[in-house]
């Protein structure tokens, strides 16, 4: 056993378990993840990787993998859909003296799953279990136990703490009775995955933000399991609007040719199409229990926000938890996690999600056009580029959290992950 004597538990073995259980088990702490399904998900999702998360990633050893499997974008563009106007571009370089990393990495959320899984295997303290859906929670003074249903039979599981990171349905916040407050956006958005290259045919930016009174649209490259690399094309669908009426291949096609005209058909090799909230757990712990990621905090993904915050729940929870299980702190700093990452996700990514969405869905002309003028003031000022960076990279909140850690003392020998400084030491807590 390890420092923890009983096992953390960990509820869902997405990208936000295995960074928890990867962060605590290189740390020495015995860790068990439970994953429902039998097998990494690799459908489309998340894949924008931030600077702020480079840094943590880059500590727990996945920087040079999440890279080289991923696809490095250093800008991203914000498009007048009707005019066909580019109406400004960001570029990340203006961050090189506050991060290591001064660009995104497009790396799909079942990659960096995959990576993390990896590393774990090659850790003696720490288990996977898939096909193992957590059941029942009791929670008691000393510690967790779980009931797990796997292959038609139950078995309970004791641990030291527990970490819920099984999604926005999740069975650990439900049986905690922890309120998801927030709302449901009355479209849905619809997903559409291509190879054909809107970089050299359109002259579109891996990261492309195209804002529409009648119809915005986002779009991606990612590299693809190939390597060979797609785009990802996000579109809002009209409330009420039935999956055959969006998915079929006569809507499908007209969209694209709509969003971009092209002699012949678009090669489709992916569609989707989910429901997208705006929620906020009212609480983010309980007694021995923790909640992480889409857990805890769901929201649009137009900035690619909402895994890269789950990412810093994991890390910053780590930080917190191994000083406690090796007694070198009070289990009452754990109250920190609340404290901190709570107000974080409501301060930074649900004002700036909802920001973005408004941005791009704009209908009064005025206001679109004040939006454009902003957008573009912004990225011809040297200052106030950086700023608009330092913000939606999620290192302004890195620094938050760093200010935070220092006036409360951060308990000794945390396993918080650590970024750098523009000398590029060790010095910025998340």
């Amino acid at each position: 056993m390890g420092h923890s004597q009983r096992p953390v538990l960990i509820a869902g073995g997405g990208p936000v378990g295995m960074i928890a259980a990867l962060a605590l088990a290189r740390q020495g702490v015995d860790v068990i993840v439970f994953e429902a399904e039998s097998q990494v998900d690799g459908s489309p999702r998340a894949a924008t990787t931030h600077p702020a998360t480079l840094e943590l990633l880059a500590d727990l050893g996945l920087i040079d993998a999440a890279i080289g499997r991923g696809l490095v974008a250093p800008t991203f563009q914000f498009w007048d859909r009707p005019s066909g106007e580019l109406i400004a571009e960001f570029d990340h370089a203006a961050l090189k003296n506050d991060t290591r990393y001064p660009f995104v990495v497009q790396c799909e959320q079942h990659k960096l799953v995959k990576l993390t899984i990896e590393r774990l295997r090659a850790l003696p303290n720490a288990e996977i279990h898939v096909a193992s859906r957590v059941c029942a929670i009791d929670l008691n003074d000393d510690g967790v136990a779980l009931t797990i249903e796997s292959g038609g039979r139950t078995r309970e599981i004791s641990g030291s703490y527990l970490i819920g990171t099984d999604g926005g349905r999740s069975t650990v916040r439900k049986a905690l009775a922890i309120d998801f407050a927030g709302y449901t956006f009355p479209e849905r958005f619809l997903v559409l995955t291509t190879p054909f290259d809107f970089a050299s045919e359109r002259g579109c930016g891996f990261r492309s933000y195209f804002s529409d009174p009648d119809e915005w649209a986002n779009l991606f490259k990612v590299s693809g399991d190939d390597g060979s690399g797609l785009w990802r094309v996000v579109f809002p669908t009209r409330p009420g609007e039935s999956d055959e009426d969006v998915l079929n291949e006569t809507a499908v096609q007209r969209r694209l040719q709509r969003f971009f005209p092209k002699a012949g058909a678009y090669p489709v090799v992916h569609r989707n199409i989910y429901n997208v909230h705006q929620r906020v757990a009212a609480q983010f712990s309980q007694g021995r229990a923790f909640l992480a990621g889409d857990a805890a905090h769901v929201n649009n993904p137009i900035g690619g926000l909402g895994l890269n915050c789950g990412i810093h729940d994991a890390a910053e929870l780590a930080g917190l938890l191994v000083p406690v299980l090796r007694g070198a702190a009070k289990p009452g700093t754990l109250a920190r996690y609340d404290q901190r990452r709570r107000p974080i996700n409501i301060e930074y990514v649900q004002q700036q999600t909802i920001a973005n969405k408004k941005r791009l869905e704009e209908k009064d002309p005025d206001r679109r056009a004040a939006n454009f003028e902003f957008l573009r003031t912004m990225a011809s000022d040297p200052v106030a580029h950086r700023a608009f960076l330092m913000r939606s990279s999620l290192l302004d909140s890195v620094r938050t959290a760093h200010a935070f850690n220092a006036r409360a003392g951060s308990p000794a020998g945390s396993a918080a992950a650590v970024t750098t400084d523009s000398s590029g030491s060790g010095a910025t807590r998340s």
